[in-house]
């Protein structure tokens, strides 16, 4: 099955070049805010938020009047990454060096650990790591105000949430209300794939946010190229032969000479057998024979059933601690290309691991979260020598009319298609977006390929607005793309306009009710035009430069936001889909779309009235509620909606 996504990258080297700091481009943007009282990064995995952490809590600590940082990562694993570091020899005035007796991140108790976390609160001591787990335990009838003139540090900061079941979230509030300790807030991930946000809107104003794209980090890598993401959907198990094929749908996408890191089936998902050893064991057999695992490292030896060749296999999945802290301890210490081949995980190796020569992230089986998606993509796209190209495959199980569960297989497919298009939108450039009017002249940002002006788009006249603009829209596609009225609609199913202008601006309000109906339409405006731009091709002719939008070519100079909201800006991957899979899978898909019916609100049907109109000139009937096109389908739908509208205000004024 052909990538979804194919992304070019120019190989600039900017976001790997260093400043006399000693500082990545990301790092440098994020020291520019090391004053905010709360900070959040959003920057993509590989970019450096590590140091970029080390160099904010160094200047707190020196020049802020901060007396000590307690630095939390998700897992003991990850702790590695805020070991002693050496700055000074690069450009910076002090080392980062915290004491290993502080570093929590180690076998043994959270009892222990907790204790340890509040004996640092009294000692001299000035740098703690510790897991979310201690932070959570430690916080339980701890004073806040213990917290005082501390910086917290909280890397993968997805893991909280506004959710009052979130204990991780409370301790931040609580922290936030209670005491006035700083807060730096670390995530590699945009959005959250639950619907659960992050931050309650008032928490999240008082973060001063720092972006760095994904775009702005894999264009300026200096090896990397190319990046694809593609699924590929099978019947029966991933791991067995099938009647009509000789080898099981993994040996068919699996490259044993590709760097890769295997995610298995999540145990709730349909991919699953429910027997995790079982299926680290049905791999193995699928790349071959094990020879022997060698006692001190934890590593499988595979003889390669294809080539004969011995692989190294790291078995991530066995959670007996002292496997997994042999295998763990291992991989943190590889740090050459021939040390590991193969790595097989289930939750772990997704957030904060570093493997740089991974070129293939291979995930079986759905993942429900958007965030847990991009943490694994993150595994394969580090910058390394050994490779031009980062690949990540989602082997999904592909709907079966016989299987009872094949509602729960079109929905994993949908989600799936639908975290494609986020990707998409993620992992392109970044546009300026401005109105164009007839008495413009040539500006020097006009000459920028990255500024578009629009006519008869509309600007943000809020802060709120803007900032919204400038560094949530990411988020705010991800809450659009799994909205259950949107995943009904993108396939095609649902008039553009009736996306773009109903559909889209519904959700804003829910999500920002805080916005003006000014603001939301310049929200609107911009969601929609950057969809529809990144999904969309541009091309340079003579001295003219030309976009084409759904099928046809339009001079850039000529476009209206008008035109821009009769392009559906999610169809796309559809369209790829059903040139990928059987008739009866895309049927099936659609019948189960059609079987939830989409709701009918008075402004899509108003704004559908004239195409009825024109179907009708055109046709000589009214359209068919019960016609198989879908499209002619809803305006039937709105006709019926219309009178059945059109008799209760009869009723209301009599």
């Amino acid at each position: 099955m052909p990538d979804f996504i194919n992304v070019k990258y120019e190989q600039t080297g900017k976001s790997k070049k260093t400043s006399e700091l000693g500082m990545r481009e990301m790092q440098e943007r994020a020291f520019a805010a090391r004053t905010a009282q709360y900070l959040l990064i959003k920057a993509p995995p590989a970019s450096g938020k590590s140091r970029a952490l080390m160099f904010i809590a160094l200047d707190k600590l020196q020049n802020q009047g901060i007396k000590k940082v307690i630095v939390a990562v998700p897992e003991k694993s990850i702790g590695a990454s805020f070991g002693a570091t050496e700055l000074k020899q690069y450009g910076f005035f002090a080392n980062w060096n915290p004491n290993p007796e502080y570093n929590l991140c180690t076998p043994g108790s959270e009892k222990s650990k907790v204790s340890a976390f509040l004996e640092f609160l009294e000692s001299d001591e000035t740098i703690l790591i510790c897991t979310h787990a201690t932070l959570r335990f430690a916080f339980d009838g701890l004073d806040e105000k213990k917290l005082n003139g501390i910086l917290v540090a909280i890397d993968e900061f997805h893991h909280i949430s506004a959710d009052g079941d979130n204990r991780l979230g409370e301790v931040m509030k609580s922290i936030m209300t209670n005491s006035n300790a700083h807060i730096v807030a670390m995530t590699g991930s945009y959005f959250r794939g639950d619907n659960v946000p992050v931050l309650l809107p008032e928490d999240e104003k008082k973060f001063t946010k720092v972006t760095y794209n994904y775009y702005e980090q894999l264009n300026g890598y200096e090896f990397l190229k190319s990046l694809g993401i593609g699924y590929h959907f099978y019947t029966g198990r991933y791991f067995k032969k099938q009647p009509d094929r000789p080898v099981s749908a993994l040996e068919e996408i699996l490259d044993e000479n590709k760097k890769t890191i295997i995610h298995i089936p999540s145990v709730n998902s349909a991919e699953s057998s429910r027997e995790k050893y079982e299926e680290v064991n049905h791999i193995i057999d699928v790349l071959g024979e094990m020879e022997y695992q060698d006692t001190k490292t934890g590593v499988l030896y595979i003889k390669s059933k294809r080539s004969g060749k011995i692989l190294k296999v790291a078995d991530l999945v066995n959670d007996d601690p002292k496997s997994r802290d042999k295998i763990t301890a291992y991989l943190r210490q590889a740090k050459n290309q021939e040390d590991i081949d193969i790595i097989i995980a289930l939750g772990m190796a997704k957030e904060g691991f570093d493997w740089p020569y991974c070129e293939h992230a291979l995930t079986i089986g759905y993942r429900g979260s958007l965030t847990e998606i991009i943490q694994i993509i993150g595994r394969a796209t580090r910058d390394s020598s050994n490779k031009t190209h980062a690949q990540f495959t989602n082997l999904i199980a592909q709907p079966d009319a016989e299987n009872d569960e094949v509602k729960v297989a079109v929905n994993n497919m949908l989600k799936a298609i639908t975290a494609s298009l986020l990707m998409e939108q993620v992992l392109a450039p970044n546009f300026k977006f401005k109105l164009k009017d007839d008495n413009d002249f040539e500006e020097d940002d006009d000459k920028d390929e990255h500024t578009i002006k629009i006519r008869g788009f509309k600007l943000p006249t809020s802060q709120r607005a803007k900032d919204i603009i400038e560094t949530d829209l990411n988020d705010l596609k991800a809450r659009i793309l799994q909205d259950d009225q949107m995943l009904k609609a993108m396939p095609g199913n649902v008039e553009p306009e009736v996306i773009n202008t109903v559909l889209i601006p519904k959700i804003i309000r829910e999500v920002y009710p805080d916005l003006n109906e000014e603001d939301v339409e310049a929200v609107r405006q911009h969601v929609v035009v950057d969809s529809v731009i990144k999904n969309s091709i541009i091309e340079i002719q003579g001295d003219k430069k030309f976009i084409r939008m759904a099928g046809s070519f339009v001079n850039i100079d000529d476009i209206h936001i008008d035109l821009i909201d009769q392009v559906n800006p999610f169809q796309k991957a559809f369209e790829i889909l059903s040139k990928s899979v059987t008739t009866q899978v895309l049927k099936l898909i659609d019948e189960h779309i059609q079987s939830i019916k989409i709701e009918m609100t008075e402004e899509e049907a108003v704004l559908l009235w004239p195409k009825i109109k024109e179907w009708r000139e055109k046709t000589g009937e009214a359209p068919n509620i019960q016609s198989f096109d879908p499209k002619e389908r809803r305006m039937g739908e709105a006709i019926v909606f219309l009178r059945e509208l059109k008799r209760q205000r009869m009723l209301n004024e009599q």
